[in-house]
């Protein structure tokens, strides 16, 4: 008999966990489109579109922590009308923003429907921009990561997304950044920065 309760027991928890997991990644897989200037990105629901903070943000979304982060992750797309400089020099700008030590860095370059693009994932130590931008403060910031982006769009200039926050969070949002803007994982190349 209780060999018997315990197997329904089992059960019932079972079918409980996968009806649970079912409804979370419906919920993840769950798209809205979104149209910033030149650029269309396909983003989780749960990505929050706010107010651009600043006239240089084509967009900005905040996204919600996972797992054991405390606080979620940020994704701003900067458009400079044209501007902003080459890619090698963002690239390193933006891994210039970890601390050297414990840094790890894995860049590609591929091509989407929008044009090509760069990435870059930088984890470890990120010195967090603090107050008005004016100041250069920072806060170092253990465990994060960072995933910038280089979106070349012919005939209007480069995008620049930027995903930055804890590293799970970061990590559990690069596959669904990657896809929002078109971009193939399988069909990228390692891209080595010029000296």
């Amino acid at each position: 008999m209780n060999r018997t309760l315990n197997t329904w027991k089992f059960t019932l928890s079972s079918c409980l966990l996968a009806l649970l997991a079912q409804d979370l990644n419906g919920d993840e897989a769950k798209t809205k489109k979104v149209k910033l200037q030149d650029i269309q990105l396909e983003v989780p629901v749960g990505w929050k579109q706010q107010q651009p903070t600043s006239r240089l943000r084509a967009g900005q979304f905040q996204l919600p922590a996972v797992a054991t982060d405390k606080e979620g992750a940020e994704l701003v797309v900067y458009f400079f009308g044209g501007a902003g400089g080459g890619v090698d020099a963002n690239l390193k700008r933006w891994i210039g923003q970890f601390a050297a030590q414990g840094r790890k860095v894995t860049m590609t370059s591929g091509k989407s429907a929008q044009g090509p693009y760069y990435l870059a994932e930088v984890t470890g130590t990120y010195n967090k921009p603090i107050g008005p931008p004016i100041r250069q403060q920072t806060k170092a910031t253990p465990g994060s990561k960072m995933v910038a982006v280089i979106l070349l769009v012919k005939g209007k200039g480069n995008y620049f997304l930027k995903l930055t926050g804890p590293d799970k969070t970061v990590s559990a949002a690069t596959g669904p950044l990657r896809k929002g803007f078109g971009g193939d994982k399988a069909a990228e190349k390692a891209y080595t920065l010029e000296k």
